[in-house]
């Protein structure tokens, strides 16, 4: 199932679950949810598609009876476990997908809320929970889960947590070599998020890159900041991060004044 789930299909609950790991779970009672965040299942993802339609001929026998027995949709509640805005069906797939045809905005449930890390939003895919693995993977490696618990880091591309990641374990080499000892991960992430991490931000944030690279986030500018001083490298060495944002932003100005300038002559 891994890596094969599209957009039109439940999210499988074990999958979500290995992936990111909830640390947390807790029984939260009955209570009305949105039929429309009800996007996930235990073990139904063969028989309801993420619209909860029938998938299997089979199913349109059960779904008639359960239909007929609640003509005014007055069900029992469904059992299923909620992880951020995203709920999980474990009993009670027809009365989900009966509510779903009939429009209907809630229906009761008993929920087990689980916690993870990463906030699920409600119209989450597979390609979103890979996404929060890969930040979950990238936290622990690093050790900045343990070194700045409150920090999130969010790509638009999965690759760029081991992109990251490989700039944490450089940084430790070179802190290590300086220090002449072996540094533990958490004291290494701390470090480099202190002193690499967060000043390359202040200056992306100060030059204002996040409007000349619209729709980066800002570990994406930051990996392009650091990609940009390894090609610089040659010629310049090897400047600060900070100074190389600076840089960019003025290589930015130029592209434009350029573009205008010819478009003003053509």
């Amino acid at each position: 199932m891994a890596g094969t789930t599209r957009r039109d299909e439940l999210l499988p609950l074990d999958e979500v679950t290995r992936r990111l790991r909830p640390f947390q779970r807790r029984y939260v009672g009955l209570r009305p949810i949105p039929v429309a965040s009800v996007v996930g299942t235990d073990s139904r993802e063969r028989d309801f598609d993420r619209g909860f339609l029938p998938r299997r001929p089979d199913i349109g026998e059960r779904w008639r009876r359960v239909e007929q027995a609640f003509p005014d949709g007055d069900f029992p509640p469904i059992v299923a476990y909620q992880l951020g805005d995203a709920y999980f069906v474990i009993d009670g797939h027809h009365r989900v997908a009966i509510a779903r045809q009939r429009k209907q905005e809630l229906i009761d449930a008993e929920v087990t809320e689980l916690r993870a890390r990463w906030h699920l939003p409600a119209d989450a895919d597979i390609v979103e929970i890979i996404h929060a693995e890969q930040e979950r993977v990238f936290l622990e490696e690093s050790g900045l889960e343990s070194a700045r618990p409150e920090v999130g880091i969010r790509f638009g591309r999965p690759a760029g947590y081991i992109e990251l990641l490989e700039n944490v374990q450089i940084h430790g080499y070179h802190l290590m070599r300086a220090a002449g000892r072996v540094l533990p991960p958490v004291e290494i992430a701390a470090d480099w998020y202190d002193t690499v991490y967060l000043p390359t931000l202040d200056a992306i944030r100060a030059e204002g890159l996040a409007e000349r690279y619209a729709g980066a986030t800002e570990p994406e500018l930051f990996l392009a900041v650091y990609h940009r001083r390894r090609d610089l490298f040659p010629d310049c060495g090897c400047p600060p991060l900070q100074e190389t944002a600076g840089r960019m932003s003025a290589e930015r100005r130029a592209h434009r004044f350029r573009r205008r300038a010819r478009s003003r002559t053509a």
